[in-house]
């Protein structure tokens, strides 16, 4: 009998253990939630947020809230994600610039984007669209090209920040053009588009979802878009290489990552239910008339394609020479 009572103890914590860790996802979301978006409010990451949070609170009977955590290229908000208690509780809503430009921009960073998070989900894919303000004497980016050419650092480009997919942009139309601009940054997309509309700044390479509302109403002028091709949003709006007569593709996206060491079946149970939420038509309707595709992506595919993404905007940063200001 002396035998049977640690063998009976130990087949019962055995026992609890099994049943434990299904039962994460079972009671999983058992309070609030924080999503926690590292950009002003008003840009793509601010938007991608909010309607995930509505998707998950509408489903869960949880409230699921948005933080704005804006500075540093998306590195304070990020980091803050990357030290968080790994129980699905804390969420990041990120961006491309936090995720695959900081290795290349800033190798010291508080945190590592594949070591520190756990991929949950691609929430959209947008090409960025170069709208300008409707008073710049250029209708197309040859006229653009021409007027930087005739007036070298005048034309100001606004942009989300040091190393942005819009900075980068800009860079790349400066080399790929061989004109001269002068970069101007803001702490996110929300900021950089007011001071485009508003005349401060000449241009921006804004996200899809951001610019497109402003673009329907006549405050900004959509001049090309930046991918290879064009957008089912706007049609009639050529590519930067249709309208510049040279080669140029770069694109964002956003995605859902939450910290390293989260219970894969709460990873799972968050992938399904944004999957199920922004590939409904109504939702992809929504986003495909402001630009941006949604993809049903597993998170061991988010983890390859973020793999790929920071090889790609390393190579990106090295050859244009960015550095952070």
């Amino acid at each position: 009998m002396r035998q049977a009572i640690p063998i009976f103890v130990t087949a019962v914590g055995a026992l609890a253990v099994c049943t434990a860790m299904p039962t994460s996802a079972q009671n999983y979301p058992a309070k609030r939630i924080r999503i926690v978006t590292p950009y002003a409010p008003g840009g793509t990451a601010d938007i991608m947020a909010r309607l995930v949070s509505q998707r998950l609170t509408e489903v869960w009977g949880q409230p699921v809230v948005v933080e704005n955590r804006p500075g540093a290229s998306g590195m304070i908000g990020a980091g803050l994600v990357a030290k968080a208690p790994p129980d699905g509780y804390t969420l990041l809503a990120a961006y491309v610039t936090e995720i695959a430009i900081v290795p290349g921009l800033y190798p010291n960073a508080s945190y590592d984007p594949v070591k520190d998070f756990d991929p949950i989900s691609v929430t959209a894919l947008t090409p960025m669209i170069l709208v300008v303000n409707p008073s710049l004497p250029a209708a197309t980016v040859k006229d653009l090209v021409r007027l930087a050419k005739a007036q070298p650092g005048k034309i100001a480009y606004a942009s989300a920040g040091a190393g942005s997919p819009a900075h980068l942009a800009g860079e790349l139309l400066q080399r790929t053009a061989g004109i001269k601009m002068t970069h101007v940054p803001y702490k996110g997309g929300g900021p950089a588009l007011i001071d485009t509309i508003a005349g401060q700044t000449a241009m921006f390479f804004s996200s899809m979802p951001s610019a497109m509302p402003h673009v329907k109403s006549g405050k900004l002028r959509a001049m090309a878009v930046s991918t290879a091709k064009r957008s089912s949003a706007a049609p009639d709006v050529p590519t930067v290489a249709q309208s510049g007569g040279f080669d140029f593709d770069i694109g964002a996206w956003n995605a859902l990552l939450a910290p390293a060491g989260t219970p894969k079946d709460i990873i799972s149970k968050i992938n399904n239910e944004v999957t199920r939420g922004l590939t409904a038509p109504d939702a992809r309707d929504r986003l495909a008339r402001e630009g941006a595709d949604t993809v049903d992506y597993t998170p061991d595919q988010v983890r390859g394609f973020i793999h790929s993404e920071i090889e790609k905007f390393s190579k990106l940063v090295k050859d244009a020479g960015v550095t952070p200001d």
